[in-house]
């Protein structure tokens, strides 16, 4: 509800427990979730940047009390990833 009050789309299909409870309630079951295929397809490109990050245990741990220490080690990883990619570049 709150996505479609906002305007955004879903981009996860519908679990399929949830189709099948959905159809079970009938009319009060409520309208079916559409989605965007071509976006799904897309959402592994940025799902594997996320878990490039992640893989810093600081990142997925999330130990830092502090907004600006954990932007900090967020521009810190991706320093390093950048670094990483410039070392395989002519």
């Amino acid at each position: 509800k709150l996505l479609r009050r906002r305007g955004i789309q879903a981009v996860i299909p519908e679990r399929d427990d949830q189709i099948a409870n959905r159809k079970r309630r009938g009319a009060k079951g409520g309208r079916p979730v559409t989605y965007d295929t071509e976006a799904y397809k897309r959402r592994n490109v940025v799902e594997r940047g996320f878990n490039i990050f992640k893989q810093w245990r600081a990142l997925a741990t999330r130990y830092d009390k502090l907004a600006l220490t954990y932007r900090g080690g967020v521009v810190l990883r991706a320093i390093t990833i950048w670094l990483k990619a410039l070392r395989d570049t002519p």
